[in-house]
């Protein structure tokens, strides 16, 4: 049955190598905060017999087949249907008292979206234009379109999706609403097409950033992954291990800002001796942002724009 899925998970074998030693007690319990799939998941419980995992994705049908492909490790995989954001919540919910030995988090888009078009994440398939990895949500990418002034949209594509043509894209959808609402993938990548100029046409398809800005946006996937990030390191024992996976530059700003904080000393400058309440929380386990090596890239395309940072957990996080 696994071997039918072909999603491959990105830096399995790097995460698997940075997460394990803290995976070598009785019982180690890992959080997969972005289940997808399962691919991650499926090489932790292959590799580690004692291992328990919960895995946490927002979206059912995520959750309904990482499940079957992780049937044939019983109760060893646990679930929980959430925002990564809601991390302690689903802790307290599933093992309460318990404070998992590692947690990785594999950002951005899952292969499940990209291979429905009818999820209307791709842009180079006609369908409706919705891009909620949680179906159940309120705002879709078509009402994002319809509601937000030129000036919204223009940030909007140029800080999520770093869209150089943002003001340019943002004026052609307005002045196309005008006429009708935006509510297919189709759409919105005829509008961008007509708006691009023609020297650029050769350099990408012009709705690549767009659509990226748009989905984070419908996910509120910044925001979420900035309040989901300090209860990840509250939450991890003591020895345990963070690693996140991020394909954003945003995201790896926060990342990297957020774990750096707590892998620096607070003692103040001068000071002769460091006292133990000034002692990091964290020590960064990667040096700077790893990245996939070319063979992993030329096998996995999804893997070309990942940046993945860890750290270990070595006293309680100072508040």
């Amino acid at each position: 049955m696994i071997a039918t899925y072909s999603h491959i998970p990105v830096l399995a074998e790097r995460a698997l190598e940075l997460l394990s030693p803290a995976l070598q007690g009785d019982s180690p319990l890992l959080v997969d905060a972005t289940l997808g799939l399962g691919g991650h998941t499926e090489a932790f419980l292959a590799s580690i017999p004692a291992l328990r995992v919960l895995g946490i994705d927002r979206d059912p049908e995520a959750l309904a087949q990482a499940a079957e492909r992780l049937a044939p490790f019983g109760d060893r995989a646990l679930f929980a249907q959430c925002r990564y954001d809601e991390l302690g919540e689903a802790l307290d919910a599933h093992v309460a008292g318990v404070s998992p030995d590692a947690i990785l988090f594999d950002l951005g888009v899952s292969s499940l979206h990209l291979d429905k078009p009818e999820r209307g994440f791709s842009y180079t398939h006609d369908a409706p234009l919705d891009m909620r990895m949680n179906p159940q949500d309120d705002v879709s990418a078509a009402d994002i379109l319809q509601s937000f002034t030129e000036a919204d949209l223009a940030d909007l594509f140029f800080r999520l999706g770093d869209e150089k043509l943002a003001k340019r894209y943002a004026r052609a959808i307005v002045e196309r609403r005008l006429q009708a609402p935006i509510v297919r993938t189709g759409d919105l990548v005829e509008v961008l097409q007509d708006a691009t100029p023609y020297a650029l046409k050769d350099k990408g398809h012009p709705a690549k950033r767009v659509f990226q800005a748009l989905r984070m946006a419908v996910n509120q996937e910044l925001d979420s992954l900035a309040r989901a990030l300090p209860v990840a390191f509250d939450r991890v024992a003591i020895g345990g291990r963070v690693a996140i996976m991020s394909y954003h530059s945003g995201e790896d700003r926060l990342v990297k800002r957020e774990l750096r904080k707590l892998s620096v000393s607070t003692a103040p400058v001068g000071l002769p001796t460091e006292l133990p309440q000034h002692r990091p929380s964290f020590r960064e386990i990667t040096r700077g942002a790893e990245m996939a090596s070319a063979e992993e890239i030329s096998e996995n395309a999804r893997s070309a724009s990942v940046r993945l940072r860890a750290g270990e957990k070595v006293k309680e996080v100072r508040s």
